[in-house]
């Protein structure tokens, strides 16, 4: 390995003559150079004295020159400080030797000026500093390169100085590419997101610890979640001199939770059952991309919970997500809602208004019951899409946008398209990717998950604690069809939370439309009895099991129970399942 040393002081004299001198005591593996702070003239008593000891001219090299190389130690001469070198603060290693310049032409002077130089270079090499050094930056550098994690470490110009093998593994860039480089020039939008308080170029006040995730694309255009560990450097007098990171790579973790099923929520959407996993999987596949989404699902499900977590996965994460319910509002008032209007457009219209288009520039906007759309706004919708542009109601020029556009529906593009009412050309133009989330009564195994995230955030928006629900009360959403889905389970929550007076949900405490449907009997006090499903057994089980081919989901169905219900049976019967397979 090959390392470089600097000698700097104020007007280049003195640094001349101990690179010259170094050379005597130095080898192939060191890099010497020289610099002044200031580009002051030398004396013309220096410049003699040089002479006598055949120290050969040399070219004035100011520190400002040099500015933008990396040292691996400096050696400041003379009256000046390291605190008046801005750039090595502590990174690299600098040592002072306090050697005075001759003030006045007498060779003796200059001559024991020399002698002590040799003295010092002669430790400097030969007895400790600078071998030691060495042996500290390759073991140091060998520790360093074998941790998995990343290690960045830039000083407060955003100059990186440290870069690991972790971090080339994790980044997909060479330490070749990045050392001396600044970080937001490497990394474009920056590794550490909206908590990089290096934006600009003004020094932070203060550098604080901090632990956050965030997200990179890497070298290959592969999308990864990664935890950051954030600390100031400091020197030896407790001044911030840079920041050091060190970046541990999640992503392969996430996908094992995600595919052993032990993400139970994920940007707000709380869910376990395997439907959802895949869901989850299939918002961070997305992240990558600008692609138009179309979200289907019955009201209720959380489509718009699924939009918002695109949008937080994604580039345009620091940017604008804005909601508009295409069904909610008339056509003319739509069509200002979202491509804006000029001053004049029509009655009102008592100066220019922005669109959501518009507003929504370089982020997200999520467009709800895109189904809703007359043929006009269609035709205007395509448009913004093929060539990114949105024209206000009035105005006879357009606007150029850069808006990911995600849709929802709960109705069938498809059929819509075959009966003419949606444009073929439009739907294949925003369904490049679809995603459908299930209904509450297809995910049997979030419903209780689900009530009890309600449950604790109801609590303890009432102040009230050690809520739970009875044996009774889980038997009854487990085996309700929850028509409303998840946000009709939300509401079921909250009403029994107003009916009850202890500390436990019983059956009676849910909305009448649930006790009225359920198969459940009650058996807490006053509360209305309702007839009993006709109980599992080994032979209806193995039967609906042999229709559905094995799958449990259908089987359930056949039974005309909840998949919970069924898995439970199975649970507790896996002789049946081991019958069938």
């Amino acid at each position: 390995m090959r390392y470089k040393l600097l000698f700097l002081d104020t007007n280049h004299s003195l640094s001349a003559i101990a690179a010259y001198l170094a050379q005597d005591y130095s080898n192939e593996n060191v890099e010497i150079a020289s610099a002044g702070l200031y580009n002051e003239a030398l004396p013309e008593m220096t410049r003699t004295a040089l002479d006598r000891m055949h120290i050969p001219a040399f070219d004035r090299v100011t520190f400002e020159s040099i500015s933008g190389q990396t040292f691996d130690l400096v050696v400041v001469l003379g009256l000046l400080t390291s605190q008046q070198c801005p750039l090595f603060q502590g990174v690299p290693p600098v040592i002072h030797w306090k050697i005075i310049e001759p003030q006045s032409g007498e060779f003796a002077l200059w001559q024991q000026l020399s002698n002590e130089l040799r003295m010092l270079l002669s430790s400097l090499f030969e007895h400790g500093f600078l071998k030691a050094l060495q042996r500290q930056s390759t073991y140091l550098g060998s520790v360093i390169d074998s941790l998995q994690e990343g290690i960045i470490a830039h000083d407060l110009n955003r100059k990186i100085f440290l870069f690991n093998s972790g971090a080339e593994q994790i980044t997909g860039v060479t330490r070749a590419q990045i050392l001396g480089r600044d970080c937001h020039e490497i990394f474009s939008p920056h590794i550490c997101g909206d908590k990089c308080i290096f934006n600009d170029c003004s020094v932070p006040a203060e550098v604080n610890r901090c632990n956050f995730p965030t997200f990179f694309t890497g070298g290959q255009g592969r999308r990864k979640e990664l935890d950051i560990n954030r600390f100031p450097l400091k020197d030896e007098n407790g001044q911030t001199i840079g920041a050091v990171a060190v970046i541990s790579d999640s992503t392969r973790l996430r996908e094992l939770e995600m595919q052993l099923g032990e993400t139970e929520s994920f940007e707000g959407i709380i869910g376990q059952d395997y439907s959802m996993q895949n869901i989850f999987q299939m918002i961070r596949d997305l992240a990558i991309s600008d692609f138009p989404v179309v979200i289907t699902g019955e009201s209720g499900t959380g489509k718009e919970l699924v939009a918002a977590a695109i949008h937080k996965e994604s580039d345009r994460r620091d940017k604008i997500f804005l909601a508009v319910n295409c069904g909610a509002l008339p056509e003319g008032t739509l069509e200002s809602e979202l491509f804006g209007h000029v001053k004049g457009a029509f009655t009102g219209a008592i100066k220019d208004k922005k669109g959501r288009f518009e507003l929504a520039d370089k982020g997200t906007l999520f467009l709800d019951e895109i189904a809703e759309l007359s043929p006009k706004m269609q035709v205007k919708l395509l448009r913004v899409l093929q060539e990114g542009v949105v024209e206000p109601v009035g105005s006879e020029t357009h606007k150029r946008v850069d808006v990911r556009i995600l849709c929802a529906t709960n109705r069938n593009l498809r059929e819509l398209v075959s009966r003419g009412e949606f444009r073929e050309d439009l739907y294949y133009r925003l369904a490049v990717v679809p995603i459908e989330i299930p209904p509450l009564r297809e995910r049997g195994s979030d419903i209780i998950l689900l009530a009890r995230h309600f449950l604790a955030r109801t609590a303890k928006k009432l102040s009230r604690s050690d809520m739970s629900f009875s044996e009774d009360a889980v038997s009854v959403m487990i085996n309700y069809s929850w028509p409303g889905n998840v946000r009709q389970l939300q509401n079921a929550i909250q009403y029994a939370m107003i009916k009850c007076r202890g500390n436990t949900i019983m059956p009676e405490h849910f909305p009448p439309e649930i006790l009225s449907t359920t198969s459940v009997p009650l058996t807490g006090n006053g509360g209305p009895k309702v007839g009993r499903k006709p109980k599992l057994n080994t032979e209806m089980v193995e039967s609906a099991l042999a229709k559905a081919g094995g799958n449990k989901a259908k089987a359930a169905r056949i039974l005309k129970v909840g998949r919970a219900t069924l898995y439970n049976f199975l649970n507790n019967n896996s002789e049946v399942l081991a019958e069938v397979e």
